[in-house]
C-alpha cells in the first residue's frame, strides 16, 4: 500500500521535473538559435569618418576577419561629416537586429556631447555598447618643408604672432588634442575643422594649415613618406612608431596626454543574445593577422571588453573628455 501510493507521487515528480527541463530548453533555445544564426546576410560597419582614416582602416581590418568567420559579407559605410554625428545618428536610428554596426571613437561616445549643446542622438539611450576595439595615440606633423624642427620652434611662432598659426582637426579627439596643445603651451593657434582627419592632412600638405595633432594611422604613413615631420607625440609614452619623436610633454609643454579609443556599438533594441555573438565575433577579429597588422603599421594596441565594462568605460570617458574641455576653455557648438 506504501509503495504503490509512493508510485504515482514519484512519478509525478520526475513527470514534473521533466516538463520543468523542457520549459527551460524552450526558453533557452531562442538565445541559442539568435547566437547560432547571426549573422544570415551581410552586415554593416558604419565609420563615422572618411575612408583611410583610423577608424576607417580598422573596420575594414576587422571586416576581413569577420566575414572569414561568418561567411557573410561586411559593408563598410563611411558616413564623414560633423563630427561623427551622422554616422551616429544613422546607426541609432538603424534597427536593432545586429546587422547596423557602429565602429566608432570617443568623439561620438565621450566628447560630443561637451563640444555641441544639441546631438541629433543620445550616446547612451540609443545605443547598446558591444565591446572595446583598441586604444592608440596621435601625432604632432607639420609640412616637410616647414621651418618648425621642434615642438618649442612651434610654440615659440605662436606666441611671436598669435591667431597667424592653424590647425586642422577632424574629429574631437584631433580638435581636443590642438586645444589642449594651446591651453597648455599659452598659444593663440587659429582652429580650422574638417570632416575627417585625412582632409585635414590633406591641405596641410597643401600649405592651407600649418600644422595638426592627428591619429598615429594617418600621420605616420606621411611622416614616413617624408612628406611630414613629427614633431612630437600625444600620449604619456613615446610611440613604437616613431621612437625617435619625443612626446608633446617631454618637449616642453607639461602635463601633456591624450589618447583616443575605438569600441563597437549597435543600435539600443537589438537582441542581448545578439549582442553577444557580435562581441565574440569582434574580439575573435582583434586577434585575426588583418588587425595585428593595422596595430603594428599604426602603433594602436587591442582592447576588448564585455558590454558591461564598456559601458562604464564610456561613462568614466564622459566624465574625463568633459573636462578636458572645460579645461582647454571650448565652448560647446
Amino acid at each position: 500500500m506504501t509503495d504503490s501510493a509512493h508510485a504515482p507521487t514519484s512519478t509525478r515528480r520526475h513527470a514534473l521535473a521533466a516538463l520543468a527541463a523542457a520549459g527551460l530548453a524552450l526558453l533557452a533555445a531562442p538565445t541559442a538559435m539568435a547566437q547560432g544564426k547571426y549573422p544570415e546576410k551581410p552586415v554593416t560597419f558604419l565609420v563615422p569618418f572618411a575612408a583611410g582614416s583610423a577608424t576607417d582602416q580598422l573596420a575594414r581590418a576587422l571586416g576581413q576577419s569577420f566575414t572569414e568567420q561568418t561567411r557573410q559579407a561586411v559593408v563598410v559605410d563611411n558616413k564623414a561629416g560633423a563630427s561623427g554625428m551622422m554616422a551616429a545618428q544613422a546607426a541609432a536610428r538603424a534597427a536593432g537586429d545586429g546587422y547596423t554596426v557602429l565602429i566608432t571613437t570617443n568623439t561620438t561616445h565621450a566628447a560630443n556631447e561637451h563640444l555641441y549643446k544639441k546631438l541629433p542622438y543620445d550616446p547612451v539611450k540609443d545605443f547598446a555598447p558591444v565591446t572595446g576595439l583598441a586604444k592608440g595615440g596621435q601625432v604632432l606633423v607639420v609640412r616637410a618643408e616647414a621651418p618648425f624642427k621642434t615642438v618649442g620652434d612651434v610654440v615659440a611662432e605662436a606666441k611671436k604672432r598669435p591667431g597667424k598659426l592653424s590647425f586642422g582637426s577632424g574629429s574631437s579627439s584631433s580638435r581636443v588634442a590642438g586645444e589642449m596643445f594651446k591651453q597648455l603651451s599659452g598659444t593663440d593657434i587659429l582652429h580650422v575643422p574638417y570632416k575627417s582627419n585625412p582632409q585635414a592632412v590633406t591641405d596641410l600638405l597643401g600649405g592651407q594649415i600649418d600644422l595638426m595633432i592627428t591619429d598615429t594611422a594617418t600621420g605616420v604613413p606621411q611622416v614616413k613618406a617624408g612628406k611630414l615631420r613629427a614633431l612630437g607625440t600625444s600620449t604619456a609614452k613615446r610611440s613604437p612608431l616613431l621612437p625617435e619623436v619625443p612626446t608633446i610633454a617631454e618637449a616642453g609643454v607639461k602635463g601633456y596626454d591624450m589618447g583616443y579609443w575605438f569600441a563597437a556599438y549597435v543600435p539600443a533594441a537589438t537582441p542581448a543574445p545578439v549582442v553577444a555573438r557580435l562581441g565574440e565575433l569582434l574580439a575573435t577579429a582583434v586577434k585575426s593577422a588583418a588587425a595585428k597588422s593595422f596595430f603594428d603599421s599604426t602603433g594602436a594596441e587591442p582592447w576588448t571588453t564585455t558590454p558591461q565594462e564598456l559601458a562604464r568605460f564610456q561613462a568614466d570617458e564622459t566624465q574625463k573628455w568633459g573636462r578636458v574641455i572645460k579645461a582647454a576653455g571650448i565652448e560647446a557648438e
